[in-house]
């Protein structure tokens, strides 16, 4: 049984929804998304709250899926989402223009890296992390589409990823990392 599935997803006020076979198209305040919808799972749309029905037992997995994917687009288009990243390292320096960014990550090059259509990026040098060395800026990611944000976060992180002594590199801001000890270390 899903129990994600089952789950009724409530429609804020501004947000319009249109259910088809094949997709849902969520319109809100921050935009439009569209996100597929796996045959076999129908959704039906009753007094503000949105509801996914599976044809059979077989589609379990796909039912929650598929009402995890609509609740991410209703949650888009009203709220957005945000991922932020963390440059650690002497020198290591990221600087946003425009619709790219613009990386200085130890290389002997500065690596570009072109920002897709629906995700805006925000590099700022925080004081508060005084608790991570060598610690330079963080970049902060927004967009109403979960799964490309997600996308362009990864990408980013595994320009430089963090090494395992230091942690210098591009770290997620929200993970915890755990640093080995050098050799005279125990």
């Amino acid at each position: 049984m899903s129990r994600v599935g089952k789950k009724p997803i409530t429609i804020p006020a501004g947000v319009t929804v249109s259910i088809s076979d094949t997709a849902l198209e969520v319109k809100g305040p921050k935009g439009t998304l569209n996100t597929p919808v796996p045959s076999g799972v129908k959704f039906t749309q009753e007094d503000g709250t949105l509801t996914a029905v599976r044809a059979n037992d077989d589609l379990a997995a796909f039912h929650g899926l598929a009402r995890a994917l609509a609740n991410n687009a209703v949650v888009g288009v009203t709220e957005g989402f945000k991922v932020e990243l963390d440059i650690v390292g002497v020198g290591y320096k990221a600087d946003v223009q425009s619709k790219k960014i613009v990386f200085a990550l130890g290389y002997s090059h500065p690596i570009e890296y072109p920002l897709p259509d629906g995700v805006e990026a925000k590099a700022e040098r925080v004081n508060t992390k005084a608790s991570i060395n060598q610690y330079q800026t963080t970049i902060t990611l927004t967009g109403i589409d979960k799964q490309k944000l997600g996308q362009v976060a990864a990408e980013l992180n595994r320009l430089r990823k963090p090494d395992a002594y230091k942690g210098k590199g591009v770290r997620y801001a929200n993970k915890t990392y755990k640093l080995k000890p050098g050799k005279t270390g125990k």
